[in-house]
């Protein structure tokens, strides 16, 4: 019994690594400042509300195939593999602005594999998952609701969207040639147009997520109270759909929550405050990328932003932070699990691939950083 219930943990740590060591740091971070109820000014209660009402609404598109039977309807009349690299590529690029790189991987990464066997071009899995996930990354730096850090920094900084928008811009603008030259280098063979039966939900539930996804950016453009916001999401799923609302990613949210209690207890005790903020001052960005190596960019957000008011700086770190390591975007663990269940002997090469091409996209970036 006892055996089973270590397992069980063991497991349970092994898949929740990021929430478990965050709760963890919680607990200790308890023990050097005592619970009290200032404890519920850490929360950053609008990023958690928006946070939900994203999931809940793009879970609720996907459901639906809305992205599927959208990319389907792109690649139907492709001729040339080159073709579909760019259309399988820069989907999650574009919609990782508006859907999370999270969801634009979960969405078009299997649908891209399947494409793949389809036309009989398994041979360019590596590249084609590798360029996707870096895609994905590079893309929802432009936006807030771009990915779960961006969100948390947009409403920390008080930043406006298109002043967000317009930091973001230059990189994800020469990234996204810098893809597309990538492509183009790649040889192109000619194929006859695919496509895949996927049947799109029912009109209903589209126009109901449709009107979900709308009240978000009320919510994103502070039109509207996030926290109001997400209560009427979960309001409505109770009535219309409870499997969609249990089937949500809490522990993300959990990972944020814990992180707030760390992170506002750490900032309580002064000697380490002013540590912390004497390392960040002036390197805020390179500190940024290499925290956000080791424990991925949306806790080394969550972490840092504690310690200082370099907003911008911070931003851009934890963006171009996402790029490195496997585990430097959490979005990235998405694709390489989804490789190693489909093709195990393609882990090595694919490791290979991930790690060169993503090391090469943060020096450009840096690079690009310095001349601007």
């Amino acid at each position: 019994m006892m055996d089973k219930l270590v397992k069980k943990c063991f497991s349970f740590f092994a898949k929740e690594t990021v929430f478990c060591i965050s709760v963890i740091l919680a607990l200790f971070s308890c023990l050097l400042v005592p619970p009290s109820v200032t404890y519920f000014s850490y929360i950053d209660w609008d990023t958690l509300a928006l946070l939900f009402s994203l999931m809940v609404v793009m879970k609720g598109m996907q459901k639906a195939s809305f992205f599927v039977c959208m990319a389907n309807f792109l690649l139907r009349k492709i001729k040339t593999t080159r073709a579909m690299l760019f259309i399988l590529v820069f989907l999650p690029f574009i919609f990782s602005m508006v859907i999370t790189n999270d969801v634009a991987l979960i969405a078009f990464v299997p649908f891209g594999l399947t494409i793949l066997q389809i036309a009989g071009q398994e041979h360019l899995m590596v590249p084609q998952v590798v360029l996707q996930t870096v895609a994905a990354n590079l893309g929802s730096m432009l936006t807030p609701m771009g990915n779960p850090q961006n969100l948390y920094l947009y409403n920390k900084s008080g930043m406006g969207f298109g002043e967000f928008c317009g930091l973001m811009f230059p990189y994800v603008l020469a990234t996204a040639a810098c893809l597309a030259l990538i492509i183009v280098s790649i040889k192109s063979v000619r194929i006859s147009g695919i496509s895949l039966s996927a049947k799109l939900g029912s009109t209903k539930a589209l126009l109901c997520y449709s009107a979900g996804f709308l009240l978000c950016l009320f919510g994103v453009f502070k039109v509207f109270s996030p926290v109001v916001i997400a209560a009427a999401v979960a309001i409505a799923l109770l009535f219309y759909d409870r499997k969609l609302l249990i089937s949500i990613d809490y522990s993300l949210l959990g990972t944020f929550f814990a992180f707030f209690i760390f992170v506002g207890n750490v900032a309580e005790i002064e000697g380490i405050q002013n540590f912390l903020a004497s390392i960040l001052e002036g390197r805020i960005e390179v500190v940024s990328v290499l925290t956000s190596q080791i424990i991925s960019n949306v806790p080394a957000s969550l972490l840092l932003s504690g310690f200082t008011s370099q907003w911008q700086g911070l931003i851009i770190g934890c963006n171009f932070g996402g790029l490195g390591t496997l585990i430097a975007s959490m979005a990235s663990l998405i694709s390489y699990k989804m490789v190693v269940k489909e093709y195990p002997e393609q882990r090595k090469r694919y490791f290979r691939c991930f790690t060169l091409l993503n090391i090469c996209f943060l020096l450009f970036l840096f690079l690009l950083y310095a001349l601007i």
